[in-house]
């Protein structure tokens, strides 16, 4: 069978949390109680509202084809919400609708990237990212996502000097998955005068920017002259725990939108009317629910974190957004890939490993705070026993 596959079907990664989440499975087939922290996926119900209104637009039909790129009234309403969400005007013509945020991705790249395209992208960072570059025949090149003062974030002078005259495409995301960052407006501005100085495109990952705790996140696409160039991408599955649900979307140059609507074509038809019926509902009627999730995430955050600082040979920044901690874990003196082995098998805690994020994730792991405050004080507790153990 190995002489048939493609060279390209074997440089396409996975992520390192469905690989965790199956071994933390098998632990607890085995009458082991884990402790999930491995998983981005809110662990609250979808808002009623988006369920009833699925199950009514389904009753009067909404199950046949529709257009490609996605229903005009639920393209009219995303265009008016992110108008009002990142204050700047965008139409229902600059707007694709897809099963969840990672088609935008994909089909940006596949429309935009020719073979040897270099794209400069967060690490660590979304593992898919550095996947789907491969994949088109590009070439990764990570910036680091570094931890500074009391934030992570990208050094603007490391940055510039990564843009050669093969850069074609700049990939931000932020707040950032795994490390909760948050980039300043003086940093964005610095970025966006770098894109327009050597003309890169950016995609903008922004599925987590209504998840934020201090300061609000701003879309590099409301900076002067950078929306013509930026593909923002956002969904539903993080801000209105819509994991399942598959509904994303993409904010992009409409002379892009032809080429994306004829990947979709080619792949999956269109995105199910009534799901995107549904996340009509979410956006017109359902704020309160992300509100109230956001206030329960800040109270996790704070445990988690106070707690996380109380471990020996742990250091962790407090997040600023999305529900990620990212503790540096040097001080153990245990590898992080080997720490995040043996609390998972020793204490029943699954975490992640940094280094699944990019080099520049080694030492750290990925702690997801979407789980209830007893998960997270019994987290705390069973690392610190296993710590205590293996340090005597």
């Amino acid at each position: 069978m190995k002489r048939f596959l493609a060279d390209r079907a074997s440089v396409l990664g996975t992520e390192a949390a469905f690989e965790v989440l199956a071994k933390a499975k098998e632990l607890e087939r085995s009458g082991i109680k884990v402790i999930h922290m491995e998983i981005g996926e809110p662990d609250f119900s979808s808002p009623f509202r988006v369920i009833n209104s699925a199950i009514t637009a389904m009753n009067q039909g909404n199950t046949k084809y529709c257009a490609a790129d996605g229903l005009i009234n639920a393209k009219e309403v995303i265009a008016n919400h992110a108008s009002r969400l990142r204050e700047i005007e965008f139409t229902h013509d600059e707007v694709v609708i897809t099963p969840g945020a990672k088609p935008i991705l994909f089909y940006s790249m596949l429309a935009c990237i020719n073979p040897g395209d270099e794209v400069i992208y967060p690490n660590p960072g979304f593992p898919i990212y550095e996947s789907l570059i491969h994949f088109c025949g590009g070439k990764p090149v990570p910036v680091p996502v570094e931890e500074m003062n009391d934030n992570f974030s990208i050094d603007i002078n490391k940055l510039e000097q990564l843009i050669s005259d093969r850069t074609k495409m700049l990939i931000l995301n932020f707040p950032h998955n795994p490390t909760g960052g948050i980039l300043k407006k003086y940093d964005l501005e610095e970025i966006a005068h770098l894109c327009i100085k050597n003309d890169l495109l950016v995609i903008s990952d922004e599925v987590y920017n209504k998840i934020y705790y201090d300061e609000k996140p701003i879309s590099i696409a409301s900076l002067p002259f950078m929306k013509e160039r930026t593909i923002i991408v956002d969904g539903f599955s993080k801000t209105f725990s819509m994991t399942g649900w598959r509904l994303g979307f993409g904010l992009m140059p409409k002379e892009l939108i032809p080429h994306i609507t004829r990947l979709i074509i080619n792949n999956y038809s269109c995105t199910p009317p009534f799901i995107q019926l549904a996340g009509i509902e979410a956006l017109l009627n359902c704020s309160s629910h992300t509100e109230e999730m956001v206030k329960e995430f800040a109270k996790r955050r704070d445990m988690l974190v106070k707690g996380l600082n109380s471990l020996s040979g742990f250091y962790c920044h407090k997040p600023k957004g999305a529900f990620y901690a990212f503790p540096n874990v040097n001080g153990t003196g245990i590898s992080s890939s080997v720490l995040a082995s043996e609390i998972l098998e020793k204490a029943g805690v699954a975490t992640i490993d940094g280094a699944s994020f990019g080099k520049y994730g080694q030492n750290h792991l990925r702690l997801s705070y979407a789980t209830s405050m007893d998960n997270i004080c019994e987290a705390i507790n069973r690392i610190d026993m296993y710590l205590t153990k293996n340090n005597k």
